[in-house]
């Protein structure tokens, strides 16, 4: 286990995970789709306003998919994290 995938600085923090998100940059994928999420939301509120069903059925789904996938890596990396501390995922932390 090389310690250079743990995202702790206790050097300058007292907190158990301060700044997981961006020093695990296995995170950025799942935070990338949560933003395209919210983006194709916005464009089916717009095409839904517009009065083209078609495609804010489309934009909506490919929001869902991307919200579900994004949501999806950001707990199973935060998880992976949590095993390698030997830790369940629900865990208090104390902060």
């Amino acid at each position: 286990m090389s310690t250079h995938r743990l995202p702790l600085d206790r050097a300058h923090t007292t907190r158990e995970h301060s700044g997981e998100s961006i020093d695990d940059t296995r995170n950025w994928p799942g935070f990338g789709l949560i933003g395209l999420g919210i983006a194709t939301l916005g464009m089916a509120l717009v095409a839904a306003g517009y009065g083209f069903e078609g495609w804010a059925v489309i934009a909506g789904a490919v929001c869902a998919v991307c919200f579900m996938a994004g949501a999806s890596i950001v707990v199973a990396e935060h998880a992976h994290v949590k095993h390698m501390e030997h830790r369940r995922l629900k865990d208090p932390l104390g902060h």
